[in-house]
């Protein structure tokens, strides 16, 4: 069975999220974006400290499809270099697995977790 991932990126605070959550569902590279609308980082970017409010994505979807989840996002996302980490699943809720690999996966059969 392909592995489960879940990807993490942000966007600045004022970027339409919602659009390109939607447009990675819609390409099946993700079953499920999940926006956290207001975080808060603090990191160093060109020799500057950098305080920013952003918002965080985190993306659902297996190993099988990372690459092209990769591409999508690169397509899409506003920043130079954007954040794309991706961690492993190693347990969850069985049919919530199987139904990210459904979604994700070419033979679609589409059912809500």
């Amino acid at each position: 069975m392909d592995e489960i991932i879940v990807a993490l990126t942000t966007l600045p605070a004022e970027f339409d999220a919602k659009a390109l959550a939607r447009g990675l569902v819609e390409a099946r590279v993700a079953a499920c974006v999940t926006l956290i609308p207001s975080v808060r980082s603090i990191y160093r970017w060109q020799g500057q400290v950098e305080d920013s409010t952003e918002q965080q994505l985190v993306m659902k979807s297996t190993r099988g499809r990372l690459d092209a989840l990769w591409k999508e996002l690169r397509l899409r996302h506003p920043y130079e270099v954007p954040e794309f980490l991706v961690l492993g699943v190693s347990t969850g809720g069985d049919q919530y697995l199987d139904w990210i690999r459904a979604e994700t996966g070419e033979n679609v059969t589409p059912k809500r977790p």
